[in-house]
């Protein structure tokens, strides 16, 4: 049974700032990447879970699959569904809890998720949904920031300034990790592939216009910012810590790689 409050509180948090900017600023490479990797086309039903604006149900749309594009979040899903009418692609959008899915057993040909799934909190819970609306001989097909990778050290870096988690949940930046999906997916899934790609992110000339613009509008950096909004010390210890991280990361005026994790399986029966 899923919490109402954190999914409240995650929900709210998604909607805050302007994620769909930075879905298309910047992100937007990721879902081809993950449509050809689970070799998604004609006649196959998708399931995209924590699809957010449809960066990775969009494409799989217009590679010729049958796509549902589920997220807690509905004001993500109403941008991506007016996107999705101006490329003339044909998809459901459903508002769902990655948690509790509202789909019945082995519903689909393929199940993804890009940047998605990860953020659900209780990672047992959401992989086991992931499983249970695959159909057996379906393909699961995930890409998630690792822990080492840059997003996986910015949340590392917002972490102290950020409210506690609920109890039980885990960091997003887990489902990175090969070792964690093994657990979590355990013999559910075989024929497992893990790459480690990274992205190459031009938009930020400095990392004081990085720090800047997730400040504006990446829903959970503006939950640890307004954490912290009584206290100007550790607000602007949190400037300096971001920055730093923009710095560290630097690949040349500004230029960052974020590693992620693609990773693709077979559900078993």
């Amino acid at each position: 049974m899923t919490n109402p409050t954190v999914k409240q509180k995650h929900r709210a948090m998604w909607a805050s700032g302007d994620y769909p900017a930075l879905a298309a600023d910047i992100v937007s490479p990721l879902g081809p990447v993950l449509v050809t990797a689970a070799e998604i086309g004609p006649g196959q039903t998708v399931l995209d879970v924590g699809a957010g604006t449809g960066n990775a149900a969009v494409p799989a749309a217009l590679a010729g699959a049958t796509v549902t594009a589920s997220d807690l979040t509905p004001e993500l899903l109403a941008v991506g569904e007016r996107h999705a009418a101006t490329l003339d692609a044909k998809l459901n959008w459903v508002e769902a809890d990655a948690e509790a899915l509202p789909f019945d057993a082995g519903s689909f040909d393929t199940v993804i998720s890009c940047i998605g799934v990860m953020f659900a909190p209780f990672h047992e819970t959401a992989a086991a949904e992931l499983l249970r609306v695959c159909r057996p001989g379906g393909t699961i097909g995930l890409i998630n920031w690792t822990p080492e990778g840059f997003i996986g050290q910015m949340f590392a870096t917002m972490k102290p300034y950020a409210a506690p988690p609920p109890a039980g949940a885990q960091p997003p930046p887990r489902w990175g990790d090969p070792a964690h999906l093994e657990s979590l997916f355990g013999d559910g899934v075989s024929g497992v592939t893990v790459e480690r790609r990274h992205l190459r992110v031009t938009h930020f000339g400095t990392p004081e216009e990085f720090r800047d613009y997730f400040k504006s509008v990446y829903g959970p950096t503006i939950a640890v910012y307004r954490n912290i909004a009584g206290d100007p010390d550790r607000v602007a210890a949190l400037d300096a810590d971001l920055a730093a991280l923009g710095t560290r990361f630097d690949q040349g005026g500004g230029a960052l790689d974020w590693e992620y994790l693609l990773y693709t399986a077979t559900r078993t029966a």
